[in-house]
């Protein structure tokens, strides 16, 4: 019998998603990387061998273990969801890093210039913003949970990920929100909103922040929003040494993910290593 992915089966694949209650990202990722490998196959039949080919591709072109592992993952839920059991490939082994590459990694004081920046531009929605996610760990998808009602109570319910749990909003950054809610005249609802009263999306968030990389002199490949949810996690991290405890807040299922947050950057790696003074 014939394995050919056509554009129902796809759109079978996207409804059972929904069924299985995916968040909105999730759904798209999977349907990006589910209509990449459609498109490989060019209709051909669907074998294990096939697949195995597309994930040594990937690699050809350039892409990162943690991507294609991504990817596999995408195209196994599929094959799960179709019965096609032996299509079904394994992920690749990934060796834990030690440290995080020191130009990926947002720093407490360029998160304080891209701040001071977004202040200086009169953009006060995008300073709060930034220290919303910062000063919470939350990822900027939640954004929508931060709302007139959970301000005034400090402390704001997130569903994500068919999970539920508490963001406390810590009184300093309470204050600010209420002094901006009163200054728009919000009352209810979502606290960022575009001028239609959406709530702010991604793209546009990651647009505005990428324009302050100038005037803060940060580079422009550590400013993206999720890197502000890291530096909430490293900080904590260096306070509480409670990676379970940061789990929970961060609100990721396994602490290895968690891992992946709190690793520290090839300087301070190498410092630590420094002070051990092990050579005579």
């Amino acid at each position: 019998m014939e394995r050919i992915i056509e554009n129902k089966t796809i759109q079978n694949f996207a409804e059972w998603l929904k069924s299985e209650e995916k968040s909105k990202n999730t759904l798209e990722k999977y349907m990006r990387d589910v209509r990449a490998f459609a498109s490989y196959q060019y209709g051909k039949n669907v074998t294990k061998e096939a697949v195995i080919a597309y994930k040594q591709s990937l690699l050809d072109n350039g892409y990162a273990v943690r991507s294609v592992n991504s990817i596999l993952a995408s195209l196994n839920s599929l094959f799960s969801f179709l019965g096609w059991h032996d299509c079904r490939v394994k992920s690749m082994k990934l060796q834990h890093r030690a440290f995080c590459p020191e130009e990926k990694e947002l720093t407490k004081a360029e998160y304080e210039r891209l701040c001071r920046a977004a202040q200086h531009t009169h953009n006060e929605r995008l300073n709060l913003i930034l220290q919303t996610i910062c000063g919470t760990g939350i990822r900027v998808s939640e954004l929508q949970f931060i709302t007139a009602e959970a301000v005034r109570r400090g402390e704001s319910i997130v569903s994500c990920k068919n999970k539920t749990r508490t963001v406390f909003i810590v009184k300093k950054l309470q204050k600010k929100l209420l002094r901006y809610m009163k200054d728009r005249n919000i009352v209810s609802g979502c606290v960022f909103v575009t001028k239609t009263g959406k709530p702010v999306g991604r793209t546009n968030i990651w647009r505005e922040m990428k324009s302050l990389c100038s005037s803060a002199n940060v580079n422009p490949s550590k400013v993206f929003p999720h890197n502000l949810r890291h530096l909430f996690a490293r900080v904590f991290y260096g306070i509480e040494k409670d990676i379970a405890k940061l789990a929970d807040i961060l609100g990721h299922t396994s602490v290895n993910t968690t891992r992946i947050y709190i690793i520290t950057t090839g300087a301070e790696h190498r410092r630590k290593m420094e002070n051990m003074r092990l050579i005579i």
